[in-house]
């Protein structure tokens, strides 16, 4: 099992799936952003690469109805599991399929676009991945995804690893590259990536987009996900609320009465095939 394939497969998906009505709210935004571009490419065949729990794939299936195929993979199969109950609960026919998007074979000359958000960051080999999903696109096919950009454009991403790291000399702070949240930070990097793995017309546009979450909910978020999430677990209980609170004060600029706002700092990355 592959590094990431263990991180999603355990306390990481684990983590998103319960967590899964806070995220899907956190990140509405950027699901409408995509919605949008999706309903308005109109596709017959869709692949939603890294779709989590199914949020974005579902959406898309809403907005292009029954004439269109949306295919939904990620290698976590506690996301993918929930992801499938709430396609059964909503009727939609979408299809999920629990893969390595980088070494899976998909069909070939497939999808007639390409949709991620948030889900291609992660890959040990990217140019590989991107070569792999070139291979299963229809001639023209498009592609749509949102990335984060680099840490020094989402202070709040970093805010609680940042504030904790003197306490927790052993955690690495996480920085541009991958695989990881901030490996699509470089615009160069990104071209290279996609045009070595087949695609053209490569761009990537600073996209700002306003997310939030209820302050109730800030602490089991902070607590349960990235670095402070996994820091957590590996420590005794007894140290939790020194380190709870130093991460909690962190994110003291980013609360507003009963609401947490921030800008997230992404690109929007789009290529034809």
């Amino acid at each position: 099992m592959s590094e990431q394939s263990e991180l999603w497969n355990g306390p990481s998906g684990r983590a998103w799936v319960e967590l899964q009505e806070l995220l899907d709210g956190l990140f509405a935004p950027i699901e409408r952003l995509l919605a949008d571009a999706v309903a308005a490419a109109a596709p017959a065949t869709l692949l939603d690469v890294g779709c989590g729990t199914g949020a974005t794939t579902l959406a898309y299936a809403r907005r292009l109805g029954d004439g269109a195929a949306c295919t939904g993979t990620d290698l976590s199969r506690p996301m993918l599991a929930l992801a499938r109950e709430r396609a059964a609960r909503e009727g939609l026919a979408v299809e999920f399929v629990e893969a390595d998007a980088q070494r899976h074979a998909f069909p070939p000359r497939r999808y007639e676009l390409f949709v991620s958000r948030f889900g291609v960051m992660f890959f040990d080999d990217p140019v590989a991945a991107f070569a792999n999903l070139h291979a299963a696109a229809a001639d023209g096919a498009g592609l749509r995804m949102v990335v984060w950009r680099g840490p020094q454009d989402n202070p709040f991403m970093t805010a609680a690893e940042r504030a904790v790291a003197p306490l927790l000399p052993q955690t690495e702070l996480r920085r541009a590259g991958g695989p990881g949240q901030f490996a699509f930070a470089d615009r160069e990097h990104v071209t290279q990536i996609l045009s070595s793995g087949g695609w053209r017309e490569v761009e990537l546009t600073p996209t700002d987009v306003v997310c939030t979450l209820p302050e109730t909910d800030l602490v089991r978020y902070m607590t349960q996900l990235g670095p402070v999430g996994h820091a957590l677990r590996q420590l005794d209980p007894a140290q939790h609320p020194q380190i709870i609170a130093t991460a909690r004060a962190a994110f003291e600029p980013f609360v507003d009465g009963d609401e947490v706002r921030f800008t997230a700092g992404c690109w929007t990355l789009t290529a034809t095939a």
